[in-house]
């Protein structure tokens, strides 16, 4: 019986990396993961959906889809979740090689 990694599996019944749907794939994955991280981060402050929705100016409601990764929430909303949650996050920009056309 052959083995494969996680990533053969992933290149074969979704895709090889750069394709749309595995692009898709990664970024429903990314998605699903900063949910849960607020989520988690939420439950630790001790806080509910509708406290921490509060002091984002959004409703409870909007707090759900985000951890439940329903929605694809504006950046600035997740910056003020984060922030609200009294945390520190950080980002990376990964550069591709390609060209850019400025008209």
């Amino acid at each position: 019986m052959k083995t494969y990694s996680l990533e053969e599996m992933k290149d074969k019944h979704i895709g090889k990396q750069g394709t749309p749907k595995r692009e898709a794939y990664e970024n429903e994955l990314r998605l699903e993961i900063l949910g849960q991280t607020i989520k988690e981060i939420r439950q630790e402050r001790n806080l509910t959906q509708e406290q921490l929705g509060a002091l984002v100016g959004v409703k409870k409601a909007q707090i759900s889809k985000i951890e439940n990764s329903f929605t694809d929430a504006r950046f600035d909303t997740i910056l003020k979740v984060f922030k609200a949650l009294n945390a520190k996050i950080n980002f990376n920009i990964e550069l591709l090689n390609q060209k850019m056309a400025i008209d």
